[in-house]
């Protein structure tokens, strides 16, 4: 918020002095955007530690009427305030309103956490957070699913300005146009909670997404004022219904650990498609003409509706507290590096009945990718040559300390996948610990117990 601040005061100062030139405008629009891309997702990531998880969805809705509100009224009152004091007032008074959201921000007591773990560094908390959502299946289809959505439906806000164009060379209807979209995201997050008391998130996800194609069909044929402010009042109320139940259920699927990251990434992905889907409908607006680009992407984005019998949407009541149940080795002075000291290669020994074999194995490889998920660089599943009843488990983490924080990465979800592993497994499995040798390292002075 700090640098946005700065950003904002630059270009109010800039154009209050003269100074400000197009290729400066767009330098510092981009400092200014790189700021809220940092901003945003700790912004998201902090909801669920302010509201109950049962009214996280509809804070989610809050959020996105005061962020649709603002979209709706914020150019008319721009263009109130640069007719009345000029363009370098409103530059000023949006670097004063950052002022405000600074002071709410530190007058919050975040409650305070006790570390039990090393902190991660900056280049270690991107890997982390990339590996949890490389072996986690359904964000990654979440993402897929609402990517391939986006892509299609950003056509309609990408090709607004012609359509405005089209009805009148003005930028007034542009404004209006895009106002009754942001009013109609407002309806839509009213109406959300109504909709979610009487229908599963699958089935209104995929009703606001048809809402929306189908209003893009309709932009596509009018030209009409009335109408098309109908229209994008439509597309508006389904666009948020969309969105915000996908965000919602991002929140609830990544733990406090790594959510900022995940939505970071979710981030990424959308306005990345955002970006990508605008120059290409764009482009396809430019060979075939405007109506058939809105033809195909209102058509494209009723047709991601299929994508529900593929990639349906995750549970969103899967519980994430954190289940750290693993007892630690008592290490001692057998770590020659301290905390960083590593590769630690841990092996599991079980022993598993022949009948049972089976669906140990189907068992072990999805306890292996929660494994993966949480810390694990290599994992690998072995049965030994002389005694067939003998299951080995390795996998090895870069380090001391990510193995530790692979123990309180565990949530109480995956209860049920190690209950199951175990429910084919005969009497305590056997547990090593072991630490990458090397010619300068010292053994300890006892042997240390495991």
């Amino acid at each position: 918020m700090l640098w946005m601040l700065a950003v904002a005061v630059a270009v109010a100062a800039l154009t209050l002095s003269g100074w400000i030139s197009p290729l400066l405008l767009l330098i510092l629009t981009f400092a200014l955007s790189a700021g809220d891309a940092f901003e945003t997702p700790t912004w998201r990531a902090v909801l669920p530690e302010v509201v109950p998880r049962e009214d996280l969805q509809a804070a989610a809705a809050l959020n996105g009427i005061e962020f649709n509100f603002a979209r709706a009224v914020g150019p008319g009152l721009a263009g109130f305030i640069v007719a009345a004091a000029g363009v370098g007032t409103a530059f000023l008074l949006n670097a004063a309103s950052f002022i405000g959201v600074i002071a709410v921000i530190a007058r919050w007591k975040r409650p305070t956490r006790k570390r039990t773990t090393p902190p991660e560094t900056v280049l270690g908390g991107t890997v982390a957070g990339i590996r949890y959502l490389r072996y986690s299946p359904a964000i990654r289809n979440l993402l897929f699913r609402s990517g391939v959505v986006v892509l299609f439906a950003t056509a309609l806000t990408a090709l607004l300005p012609l359509i405005a164009r089209d009805v009148k060379n003005s930028p007034i209807i542009f404004g209006i146009l895009f106002g009754f979209f942001g009013l109609g995201a407002v309806a839509g997050a009213v109406l959300m909670r109504r909709a979610r008391a009487r229908w599963s998130a699958e089935t209104v996800v995929s009703i606001g997404v048809a809402i929306y194609g189908l209003a893009t069909l309709a932009v596509s044929m009018f030209r009409v004022l009335p109408a098309l402010c109908a229209a994008m009042f439509t597309a508006g109320a389904a666009w948020i219904m969309f969105i915000s139940l996908v965000n919602v259920l991002i929140l609830n699927r990544a733990p406090d650990w790594v959510r900022a990251r995940v939505l970071a990434v979710s981030t990424l992905v959308i306005q990345g498609l955002v970006a990508a889907g605008s120059a290409a409908w764009g482009a396809v607006a430019a060979r075939f003409g405007l109506r058939t680009a809105l033809l195909a992407a209102g058509a494209g984005t009723i047709a991601t509706t299929a994508l529900a019998l593929f990639f349906p949407l995750p549970d969103a009541t899967v519980d994430l507290t954190a289940w750290n149940h693993w007892p630690l080795p008592d290490v001692g002075e057998a770590l020659p590096g301290g905390y960083d000291s590593g590769p630690v290669l841990v092996t599991v020994e079980y022993t598993v009945l022949p009948e049972d074999v089976q669906e140990f194995v189907k068992a072990s490889r999805r306890y292996g990718r929660i494994r993966r998920r949480d810390g694990a660089v290599r994992w690998g599943l072995f049965r030994d040559l002389e005694n067939n009843d003998q299951y080995l488990e390795i996998f090895i983490v870069s380090s001391w300390a990510e193995h530790l924080r692979q123990h309180e990465r565990m949530t109480s979800a995956d209860r049920q996948v190690e209950e199951r592993l175990y429910r084919y497994v005969r009497g305590t499995p056997k547990v090593r610990h072991l630490i990458a040798a090397t010619a300068s390292a010292k053994p300890p002075v006892s042997s240390m117990a495991k």
